[in-house]
């Protein structure tokens, strides 16, 4: 069964507050870091899973982030899928 390799980035939704981007802006000033105008923090979650094929594994991998890896209320999610290639890692540079 093909293989795919999925990435899914989740950030906050742009109306809710993210105090610690703030805190993380506010120190790269520290550091001397000038210009850093914005900064906000996400998480990205990465797997591999079994479908048979890629549009199977998308809607799963929805489902996924849908229902366990983003709440909805505050945040969004994107995705990239790759198929792993039968002796490859999946992994687009």
């Amino acid at each position: 069964m093909p293989r795919f390799h999925a990435r899914v980035l989740v950030s906050l939704r742009p109306s809710v507050l993210d105090p610690a981007g703030e805190a993380t802006r506010a120190a790269s000033s520290r550091l001397g870091v000038e210009g850093v105008n914005r900064l906000r923090i996400g998480k990205a979650v990465e797997l591999e899973i079994e479908a048979a094929d890629a549009d199977t594994a998308r809607s799963r991998v929805e489902l996924l982030s849908d229902r366990l890896l983003a709440n909805p209320v505050i945040e969004n999610w994107e995705m990239e899928l790759s198929e792993i290639p039968a002796n490859g890692t999946g992994q687009s540079a």
